[in-house]
C-alpha cells in the first residue's frame, strides 16, 4: 500500500490538485480534472492524510470560486443549457484557468461528487470549509444543480460522450444534495425529484446503456441504492463487462478500441472496495488479485490494457486507479 499511495502522491501538484496521470505524458492527463481529484482523494482519506485531502479539496473550492460569475450566471439565467455554459471538467492545476476549447463539459456528476465529499468529510470532522466564502460556494452548487434541472438533464457523464439522461450523474447529485444538507440549504424537492428519476432509471444507466462501469459509483463511494439496485448492477457489471485485465466501461466503447472495448485496470480495484465494503473477502480478495496481477513492473496501475492484450496506453499511472487500490489494499 505504502508505494501505490507513493505513486498517486507523485500525481499531485503543489497547488493540492491531482493530474489524472503521469504529469509528464502527452495525452492532455497532466490536467486536473474535478471528478479525478474527487476520486483521487479517497486514497488520502483511506490513509488518513487530512492534510493532503485539505490541499485537495481547498484547491477545488478557489478553482470554484475563481469561476464563480459563471456559475452564477447559469443559475440566474439556465438558458440556453449549452456545454461552454456549464462548470467545466478540467482545469490547469497550477493557475486554475479552465481549458475553453469544446469538450464534454456537462458533467454533473463531477458536482455532485464534490458536494458529496465535503459533506462526507465535514461530517467525520475533517475541517474542509475554512469560511463564509467556501460555504457560499457550497450553496451555489446546490443552487446551480437546481438551475439546470439535474434530474433530467442530458449530460455527458462520467465517461465525457453522448449527451443524454444518466443514472450514474443523477444519483451523484441527489447523494451530494443529501450530504450537504445540515449545511447549507437543500429543499427537499430537489432530493426528491432526483430519487424518482434515479429509480425509474435504474439498474440501466440511461437509455442506451443496460449496463456501464459508472454505475458502481452508485455503490462506493455514494451507497444510494436499494439492496435489489446494488445487486442488479453488480450482476450485470460481472457477467457483461469484466475481462482478463481490467472491466471495460460499457458495451461498444470506443475509446481505445483496437478489435473490442479497452479494459480499465481501475474496475477491479472499484470491485475489490465494494465487496470489501459488503463484507464478501471471497470476492474481495479475488479483485484485489486481479487488480494486483494488472500493475506494471514498477507497480503502477495503467488506465486501460487494449482488449485481450498485455499492451497498455501512456495514461500510466492513473490516479483514479492508484487512488482505488490504495483504498483496496487499506482494507
Amino acid at each position: 500500500m505504502k508505494h501505490s499511495m507513493r505513486l498517486l502522491k507523485n500525481l499531485q501538484y503543489p497547488s493540492g490538485l491531482f493530474a489524472a496521470a503521469s504529469k509528464t505524458v502527452k495525452t492532455g492527463y497532466n490536467k486536473a480534472w474535478l471528478r479525478d481529484n474527487i476520486y483521487a482523494s479517497l486514497g488520502l482519506e483511506a490513509v488518513q492524510d487530512e492534510d493532503g485531502l485539505k490541499r485537495t479539496y481547498h484547491a477545488l473550492l478557489d478553482v470554484l470560486k475563481k469561476h464563480e460569475y459563471k456559475i452564477e450566471w447559469m443559475v440566474k439565467q439556465p438558458h440556453p443549457k449549452v456545454a461552454w455554459r456549464y462548470i467545466h471538467a478540467r482545469y490547469n492545476p497550477e493557475t486554475f484557468e479552465e481549458f475553453v476549447e469544446d469538450w464534454g463539459n456537462k458533467q454533473n456528476d463531477a458536482v455532485g461528487a464534490i458536494l458529496f465529499k465535503i459533506g462526507d468529510l465535514t461530517t467525520k470532522g475533517v475541517e474542509i470549509l475554512r469560511d463564509e466564502n467556501d460555504v457560499r460556494i457550497l450553496q451555489l452548487l446546490v443552487n446551480y444543480v437546481a438551475a439546470i434541472e439535474y434530474w433530467h438533464d442530458a449530460d455527458n457523464g462520467m465517461w465525457e460522450e453522448n449527451e443524454e439522461v444518466h443514472a450514474s450523474s443523477i444519483g451523484a447529485c441527489v447523494a451530494g444534495l443529501m450530504a450537504v444538507k445540515d449545511i447549507v440549504e437543500v429543499p427537499e424537492w430537489l432530493i426528491e425529484k432526483g430519487r424518482l428519476a434515479l429509480n425509474a432509471l435504474l439498474p440501466r444507466e440511461s437509455k442506451t446503456k443496460f449496463v456501464d462501469l459508472a454505475l458502481l459509483s452508485l455503490i462506493y463511494p455514494y451507497n444510494i441504492v436499494t439492496e435489489w439496485q446494488r445487486d442488479e448492477i453488480l450482476k450485470n457489471v460481472e457477467l457483461f463487462l469484466v475481462r482478463e485485465r481490467g472491466v471495460c466501461r460499457y458495451i461498444g466503447d470506443e475509446y481505445y478500441n483496437d478489435c473490442g472495448e479497452a479494459e480499465w485496470t481501475m474496475g477491479f480495484a472499484w470491485l475489490a472496495v465494494i465487496y470489501l465494503m459488503l463484507g464478501n473477502k471471497h470476492k474481495y480478495r479475488h479483485y484485489l488479485e486481479k487488480v494486483r496481477s494488472v500493475q506494471t513492473r514498477d507497480g503502477a496501475l495503467p488506465e486501460l490494457y487494449f482488449a485481450r492484450s498485455e499492451r497498455y496506453n501512456e495514461n500510466t499511472p492513473l490516479a483514479w486507479a492508484m487512488s482505488l487500490m490504495v483504498v483496496a489494499e487499506n482494507g
